[in-house]
């Protein structure tokens, strides 16, 4: 790859000594400025820890990770390590599992993590003749304004379509011939009914080439099936609002995993249970320091999430550590009938019979006091209208998969086409109806 590949070849092309000789650096820098923290002070003495002690990278293990509950304990402000006057903004995770967490940010946060989103979306193709039509939500979501910003900044033509309307998202795709949108997966696919409905393929009647897809956990086969839909490239993303939004991970053009901007965070891969590292290339959690942030930043953030460090090097050049897919979250996966199982395995199998449409629902119930698992789940629309005999083999067949896959046989009822309910956010996979769930 050349050198104009590269929105950033200072950063991106650093060897892995050098990056860790980085991290280092700017690491005993974060630490000396959470002194300002009264809340890092506190926890540095409870921990026993004295950061300016810190000889190596390990050296930070000794203090305990924190998560959501430890932002949500008190005034957010007590983590600001500068003055309240120089944040200029806010911003908040959804709450879909809880109280929402709040994150602030100065003027250099904000610069800092647009040019971390432009790399991303440079490193993938985008420049300046491309029209980007950014389709997430604005506001207190950060998936918006974070490709937002880094598009105009490489000097692409913005359209802030934002979420939902989905006749008028088609209408501006075609009107303005839009080449990269950036969309959540699930409604990416259920767009595709709209086409339809539009009797309008995306493949033909639009200039689409690229799409970011990201803000909920999704299967590699969902991702080829967008690919093969819409005839693009789409290319996963991972950030999360305690770490300033997309951006802290990418997928580069050979799509092998995605590169952890490690000139900004310390990646750890650590044993849910005990919190102990893993060795290299095991599944963990992964969790995060940020190097970059100026005004609130965070050490060691457990963000529950499950990956793995991808072995070799990259064939893009960056040695920059990969990880692998979202596999989930530990605080998504739900237990029946002492069977641990995550969503994504239930939607892997679902999008690989042919028949299954574009939107599916798990619901977990409580009948005669045992745990049972049904899956509704949409197929196309010639085949709801077919033969019932082609139905129920369709029935037969993602109940002997699913059996195979999650090893609990779950009841399958099949849906006509947009009878489930679908939107522009985040899509609702699991509901828990238990009685245990209820709190009865």
């Amino acid at each position: 790859m050349s050198e104009g590949e590269f929105w950033n070849p200072g950063m991106e092309l650093l060897s892995g000594e050098e990056i860790r000789n980085l991290q280092l650096r700017k690491l005993r820098e974060v630490l000396e400025r959470c002194l300002h923290s009264p809340f890092y002070r506190q926890w540095f003495r409870d921990a026993g820890f004295e950061p300016r002690k810190l000889a190596a990278m390990e050296d930070l293990r000794a203090l305990p990770p924190m998560d959501k509950e430890t932002l949500r304990g008190g005034d957010p402000r007590r983590f600001l390590t500068v003055p309240m006057e120089e944040v200029v903004r806010l911003h908040s995770s959804s709450g879909t599992t809880g109280q929402a967490t709040v994150i602030f940010h100065t003027a250099r946060d904000i610069d800092a993590w647009t040019e971390l989103v432009a790399r991303c979306m440079y490193m993938t193709g985008v420049r300046r003749r491309d029209v980007f039509q950014n389709m997430m939500g604005y506001g207190l979501f950060t998936g918006g304004l974070g490709f937002h910003y880094a598009a105009e900044r490489i000097g692409a033509l913005v359209i802030p379509a934002g979420s939902g309307n989905s006749k008028r998202q088609i209408q501006l795709m075609r009107d303005f011939g839009t080449t990269v949108v950036h969309v959540i997966p699930s409604y990416a696919l259920y767009l595709l009914d709209v086409f339809r409905e539009l009797g309008l393929d995306p493949r033909r009647d639009t200039s689409l080439r690229m799409a970011f897809i990201g803000a909920e956990p999704h299967t590699e086969s969902l991702r080829r099936r967008l690919e093969e839909s819409y005839g693009i490239k789409a290319y996963n993303s991972y950030g999360l609002s305690e770490m300033s939004g997309p951006g802290v991970a990418f997928e580069c053009p050979f799509q092998e995993g995605m590169h952890v901007w490690e000139d900004s965070f310390i990646l750890e891969v650590l044993d849910p249970r005990t919190l102990e590292p893993v060795p290299e290339g095991e599944e963990g959690e992964l969790v995060f320091t940020t190097l970059h942030r100026e005004g609130m930043p965070l050490l060691r953030y457990r963000t529950h999430d499950l990956a793995r460090v991808l072995p070799g090097p990259c064939r893009c050049g960056r040695a920059h550590r990969r990880i692998s897919r979202i596999k989930g979250r530990t605080d998504d996966m739900f237990i029946v009938k002492g069977v641990n199982i995550f969503p994504m395995q239930v939607e892997r199998v679902l999008l690989g019979v042919l028949g299954v449409g574009s939107n599916y629902r798990i619901l977990l119930e409580t009948v005669d006091n045992r745990d049972e698992m049904r899956v509704q789940v949409e197929v196309s629309g010639d085949l709801w209208h077919g033969e019932v005999r082609e139905l129920n083999q369709l029935r037969r067949r993602i109940v002997q998969e699913l059996r195979q896959e999650i090893l609990v046989t779950p009841q399958v009822e099949l849906m006509e086409p947009g009878s489930l309910p679908a939107g522009e956010g985040k899509a609702v996979r699991v509901v828990d109806m238990r009685e245990h769930a209820r709190g009865d």
